[in-house]
């Protein structure tokens, strides 16, 4: 028993292919590409992938198309990134998982090594982060149109090996562009759901990181000064210093993205309260 691959693609001929031969040991991959405008598609299929082609509007439902309009060969699917590394210890771990026909799970979360300007930023990126990774496609819904989050029906397991992420493989352009729009839906979020919510006190404190973080969200949407407060966070008191430069200029991009939402938080405000630009 194998394990079926899905990889969402827009515009990726820098990190697929390295991306691809860490997964050649699946003989089931699916490549969900956005149109993309450059080889991405041409490198997939050469490699032996299946491509199929969808006009990407939100994470959550370009997910859940390829999860359930995507026939695959095997009942679990890994989902990496392009930019992705799969280490041959985390490829055993999943391997293992879809051997055994008496697990439980409907999905499964990774954490991963974060790489900036050749090495691994481990303080400066909030690590550990769990991301969703191995799921049970009949089981799992995926929500949110950034960061998407997964529901399952059953159990939530961890997996003990790390994968690799190079998120910065395209150069800084491209990163401002992505978080240049993530900055957008955030600031749309935290602008209309801003009163909605309540802060998780509890939470802040709790042993769970992914709660952990969902409170510290709701909190920095009322807190002043929110692109100083993420850099200090993020360098002081999460020992970013430790990182070296790499992660002094880590902390300040996070700090320029906390920055861009705000900014555009304000806007939407105002546009709610019928003020114009």
């Amino acid at each position: 028993m194998s394990i079926s691959v899905l990889i969402m693609t827009l515009n990726e001929e820098v990190n697929l292919p390295a991306c691809l031969a860490s997964l050649s040991w699946s003989d089931d991959i699916v490549i969900l590409d956005s149109f993309s405008t450059d080889r991405t598609a041409e490198i997939a299929r050469a490699a032996g992938a299946r491509v199929y082609q969808r006009a990407y509007d939100t994470e959550d439902r370009q997910r859940m198309y390829g999860l359930t309009e995507i026939e695959f060969k095997y009942p679990w699917v890994y989902t990496p990134d392009a930019d992705e590394i799969t280490p041959p210890d985390l490829r055993d771990e999943m391997l293992a998982i879809a051997r055994d026909p008496t697990r439980p799970e409907a999905f499964f979360k990774a954490r991963y090594k974060n790489m900036f300007m050749g090495r691994w930023i481990r303080r400066s990126s909030l690590y550990p982060t769990w991301i969703t990774r191995l799921v049970r496609p009949d089981r799992v819904r995926f929500e949110r149109s950034v960061h998407s989050r997964c529901i399952g029906e059953g159990p939530t397991g961890e997996l003990e090996s790390h994968f690799i992420h190079y998120s910065f493989n395209k150069g800084l352009e491209a990163w401002y562009d992505k978080h240049n729009r993530y900055s957008s839906v955030e600031a749309d979020l935290s602008s209309s759901r801003r009163l909605e919510q309540k802060v998780d006190w509890p939470g802040l404190f709790s042993t769970s990181s992914d709660r952990r973080r969902r409170s510290l969200k709701v909190l920095s949407y009322r807190l002043p000064f929110r692109p100083t407060l993420r850099f200090l966070y993020m360098y002081l008191l999460r020992g970013g210093f430790l990182d070296g430069r790499p992660g002094y200029l880590y902390c300040r991009l996070l700090a320029a993205y906390e920055f861009m939402i705000v900014v555009k938080t304000e806007e939407q405000r105002q546009r709610l309260r019928g003020f114009a630009g």
